[in-house]
């Protein structure tokens, strides 16, 4: 009896080279080879703009797909089959061509504190400094905690943390999710209270981006959705697609189970703290256009003036964002 030939296929994966970005693209590829033993996959590393440019805060820099263009153009190019993101970084509105093949299961949203000594944001000191590259996280801690020292520091987890003693910081602000998966859940001092900062739109979702065409790649990443984490997130990313913005702008929305229903917070914060407008939605089913009904709650309140102050006089809702903030 003749044996067949197994035929391979090889998906060639694109991602960001960071050590956290290596791990999810790792973690993708883990998961597609236990699925499928007919698969040879290749990890592409590419630099995007957002890992070039490592002396500069993320809002000042600005523009869509900081840390996903590069990617993308690779995508359409046919130079890589799929693209792992970490959600955050991913604009609302895709190239055409491609879309969202996958959202992962999400891991904790939250933002974290690192530090050594404090037990909760409360044990802070006036003047105490805290280090984040993150203007939604600046905004918030400004909001109830004016006092503080917020510094503005940028690159990988380990540099971060060792930044708090050259800096001299009493500690920085991290997404649970990234020092999760990299290993790092002793390092965590606490937890930061969501009520206080609401988590970053799509924090601790990953998302696999293919081309819309590519009908062999889309159906073997089919069984990595979720459907509960794809419902959540798509509310958070349309509440961010109705305000615009992106980074410029500290925003956050969090879509989170609630009994057998749904809880949705999401504000809009000025850059020094305050004013904010705040609103929580609360529901046994929930959809995308939930999440552009609260945005627009939200600007009938009063956000659209930060928005304006911020962005220009010409602002409108409705344009593309991406909430561009790394771990």
């Amino acid at each position: 009896m003749s044996l067949k030939r197994l035929i391979i296929m090889r998906f060639r994966i694109g991602t960001r080279g960071s050590a956290l970005a290596m791990w999810q693209a790792k973690h993708v590829a883990a998961r597609l080879q236990e699925e499928f033993q007919d698969i040879d996959i290749e990890l592409v590393v590419i630099k995007t703009r957002g890992d070039k440019i490592l002396d500069t805060p993320l809002a000042v820099i600005g523009g869509k797909g900081l840390f996903t263009k590069e990617i993308e153009d690779e995508l359409l190019a046919e130079g890589i089959d799929l693209a792992v993101h970490s959600l955050k970084d991913l604009p609302t509105e895709l190239p055409s061509g491609l879309c969202i093949a996958a959202i992962l299961k999400r891991e904790d949203p939250r933002d974290v504190f690192v530090a050594s000594g404090a037990q909760s944001l409360d044990d802070l000191k006036p003047g105490a400094r805290v280090g984040t590259s993150s203007l939604r996280r600046r905004a918030f801690l400004l909001n109830k905690y004016p006092a503080l020292d917020i510094v503005s520091i940028r690159g990988n987890v380990d540099t971060r943390i060792k930044k708090i003693d050259s800096l001299n910081m009493a500690g920085v602000i991290l997404a649970a999710a990234g020092l999760i998966r990299m290993g790092y859940s002793k390092k965590m001092s606490f937890i930061v209270d969501p009520d206080v900062m609401i988590p970053a739109i799509g924090q601790g979702a990953l998302a696999i981006e293919a081309r819309e065409s590519d009908s062999n790649v889309l159906e073997r990443l089919s069984f990595l959705n979720d459907p509960f984490t794809e419902t959540c997130v798509s509310v958070e990313r349309a509440f961010l697609e109705r305000m615009g913005g992106g980074c410029q702008v500290p925003m956050a929305a969090y879509c989170a189970p609630l009994g057998s229903g749904f809880q949705f917070t999401a504000a809009v914060v000025h850059p020094d703290g305050k004013p904010m407008f705040r609103e929580q939605y609360v529901t046994d089913s929930i959809k995308p256009v939930d999440g552009s009904h609260i945005a627009d709650l939200l600007i009938h309140k009063g956000a659209s003036r930060i928005l304006r102050e911020v962005l220009g006089r010409n602002w409108r809702p409705g344009s593309d964002a991406s909430l561009i903030e790394t771990i």
